[in-house]
């Protein structure tokens, strides 16, 4: 963080903070927990969204479109990473001499104003074990604060929330090494995997960011103890405090026995050789399982245990996923459109995995064909994974490529989705949502699974083909 900063910081209360985005997945969340604690809020954003509409009925006034006009009463300017410099805003902002901050300098701020912050790192998982944490937290009666990357439930349909105890629970993403602006008593690392190397360069450079996480942990680190890249990045620090494992294996202080797998998920959760509890889920695949093991892990430390137990598994079992997790958006005609925001192939091949894995009441599968609609994200990630991305797609029976969605980069890689829809069989491609939309729409069957894939906007045209569906199978003609 840097020192110019905590001048700002301390005096927050006085100011109006304009947040550059307001309505995407980081600034969301900040905004609820700065408006729950009483701080004067603008924003601006390019486009009308649901999340747009929350943020407005919070009160907050949001400018459609970046403009220096957007400024008139704002004392200090938070942007995220994909806000570059020649932003409208940044500019303007610059020529008068305001104050411009990092969100991940600003969410490190706020985590050092809780006792007991909980930090949540790795390359998969995150948005799922944070809020798995919070719903146990709050089964238990804490009332915690909260900054998660996806809508959830339990917090008010939001994903953000200001509570009144010294609990904060929050994402620390590796990205531009932005979590390294956090202050962490509880660091929670799932696993380390391939990516944002156009940043990183290296795996070296990837574990070594993570090695520092570590070191900023004032309490506990929670760690993978079955991942390798993982275990490597804690024994490269000289953190000193108390760590605890988690994983599939007995050798950790928290693994699974006896998983049964049907209609939902059940285990027993063990504890160095000892029982601790049941544990029901309601959300698919064997990833989760290993979730909700890193989830309790953390509840346990923070003394979810003994008589407090039953909150494990109440907030567990009442968890059906956060937001763009797995989301089922609709189901027309026996063919259920759900949404999901992985972008990364451990992160499709996980969540195909699950929807192959969903069985019917007679044990055989539920669906009888899975359709997996991806927009590649990045054109680095794309263009470096491209054989990754081919070998956890192929899981799917059928597969809809949108084009990829640069973020913030330019295309200095010369890749297209075509190049990944030539790996593939049973495999399309459109320049266009509609297009892409009209295509699943005339080919999907009665139990059929439709899942989107990635975290660009492409869970808009997740919408659209539950839109057209209905269009399609509720006509008149259909209903003769």
């Amino acid at each position: 963080m840097r020192m110019e900063n905590l001048v700002y910081f301390s005096n927050l209360a006085k100011q109006q903070i304009h947040l550059i985005g307001i309505g995407g997945s980081g600034m969301y969340p900040l905004a609820q927990i700065l408006a729950g604690k009483g701080l004067r809020l603008s924003g601006s954003d390019n486009n009308e969204t649901d999340t747009v509409a929350a943020v407005r009925e919070m009160g907050i006034e949001v400018f459609m479109g970046h403009s220096p006009d957007n400024l008139a009463n704002a004392d200090v300017i938070v942007r995220s990473a994909a806000i570059k410099d020649d932003n409208p805003e940044i500019m303007a902002a610059r020529a008068r001499g305001l104050p411009v901050i990092e969100r991940a300098e600003l969410l490190g701020y706020i985590t050092g104003q809780y006792a007991r912050a909980i930090c949540v790192a790795g390359t998969h998982g995150k948005t799922t074990v944070s809020s798995m944490i919070a719903c146990i937290l709050l089964a238990a009666g804490i009332d915690i604060s909260a900054v998660i990357g996806g809508k959830l439930k339990a917090l008010g349909g939001g994903s953000g929330r200001t509570g009144t105890s010294d609990i904060m629970v929050c994402e620390a993403c590796e990205y531009a090494d932005t979590f390294l602006n956090l202050r962490p008593d509880i660091s929670v690392i799932l696993n380390i995997d391939r990516d944002h190397l156009e940043y990183f360069k290296t795996m070296e450079n990837l574990r070594g960011s993570f090695t520092r996480f570590c070191e900023l942990t004032s309490g506990t680190l929670v760690v993978n103890g079955d991942e390798p890249n993982t275990v490597a990045a804690v024994k490269d620090s000289v953190f000193a405090g108390n760590i605890v494992s988690f994983g599939w294996s007995e050798s950790n202080d928290y693994y699974p026995v006896n998983v049964l797998n049907a209609q939902g998920q059940r285990f027993e959760l063990f504890k160095r050789g000892e029982r601790l509890t049941t544990i029901t889920l309601n959300v698919p695949g064997e990833h989760n399982i290993l979730n909700a093991v890193a989830a309790c892990a953390v509840a346990d430390t923070l003394g979810c245990s003994g008589e407090n137990a039953r909150a494990l598994n109440e907030g567990l079992e009442g968890f059906t996923g956060a937001g763009r997790r797995f989301e089922i958006l609709g189901c027309i005609n026996g063919i259920p459109v759900a949404d999901d925001s992985a972008p990364h192939p451990a992160e499709i091949t996980a969540t195909l995995k699950a929807a192959k894995a969903i069985v019917g009441s007679d044990g055989a599968p539920r669906y009888k064909r899975v359709w997996a609609v991806h927009q590649p994200f990045t054109y680095s990630r794309t263009a470096t994974m491209l054989d990754e991305f081919a070998e956890s797609l192929s899981i799917a029976d059928r597969v809809t490529l949108t084009e990829i969605m640069g973020g913030r980069e330019v295309n200095e890689y010369g890749v297209c989705a075509n190049d990944l829809c030539k790996r593939l069989e049973h495999c399309d491609w459109y320049a266009t949502f509609s297009q892409a939309a009209a295509h699943i729409v005339e080919n999907a069957r009665t139990d059929d699974l439709i899942i989107t894939l990635g975290c660009g906007d492409v869970n808009k045209l997740a919408k659209d083909i539950v839109k057209n569906l209905k269009n399609f199978w509720e006509s008149p003609e259909k209903g003769e």
